[in-house]
């Protein structure tokens, strides 16, 4: 298999875990079908389209590849019909969801340095690509974004994007580079879940800010 087939299967399968996650927080606040399907676009591919927004980079993906969306939307009515099963794929699911946030913050990183970008500006979206699908459905499902509150995600997402570029300045191989990047990126984000590390709190409770 070739590297970029390897990526884009990991990417597909990202995306599909994705709309299935979103799609059970559209259940959660009791949407109709309508607003199942486009609480799963939006958790699958709006971090990558924000990001081909924020640079410029046109068509955006899922517009250029049609089937792409449509594999979204069927697995988020796909989870309408399984939902009563999925409290028992938890597990499963966060490890998904784990290897996804790796696959695409080096996405993320990759696509902006092939465009031209510099290192830095591929860090951050490395970082965009990864959680900002997450933040727009939080938004959309009017609760706070689990990236805010939760065990470490954007900081996991930002290091593995900064370890990805920082590799490939050295010339590492790609096959080396996500042989590395990958279970970094996995196996922080599973230990930030098992051993519930997060960022710290700032609790302002004293006064209004005018």
């Amino acid at each position: 298999m070739q590297e970029a087939q390897f990526i884009s299967l990991l990417w597909l399968i990202g995306i599909i875990a994705e709309a299935m996650t979103g799609a059970l927080c559209a259940g959660k606040k009791q949407m109709d079908l309508f607003g199942v399907v486009i609480i799963g676009c939006a958790t699958a591919i709006g971090g990558g389209t924000l990001r081909d927004m924020m640079l410029g980079n046109y068509p955006l993906i899922w517009v250029e590849n049609v089937h792409y969306l449509i594999a979204i939307a069927l697995a988020s009515l796909l989870t309408v019909v399984i939902a009563p099963v999925m409290r028992y794929l938890s597990k499963l699911f966060l490890a998904i969801d784990a290897l996804g946030l790796a696959v695409f913050s080096i996405i993320g990183a990759k696509k902006t340095l092939a465009l031209g970008f510099g290192p830095e500006v591929a860090v951050v979206m490395g970082l965009v690509t990864g959680v900002f699908g997450g933040v727009i459905r939080d938004i959309l499902c009017n609760q706070m974004p689990l990236i805010f509150k939760k065990e470490l995600y954007a900081l996991v997402a930002l290091l593995t994007a900064a370890l990805y570029i920082s590799l490939k300045s050295y010339g590492i191989s790609e096959w080396a580079n996500l042989a590395i990047c990958l279970p970094f990126g996995f196996g922080l984000r599973m230990l930030a879940i098992r051993f519930q590390w997060g960022m710290p709190k700032f609790d302002y409770q004293y006064g209004e800010v005018h």
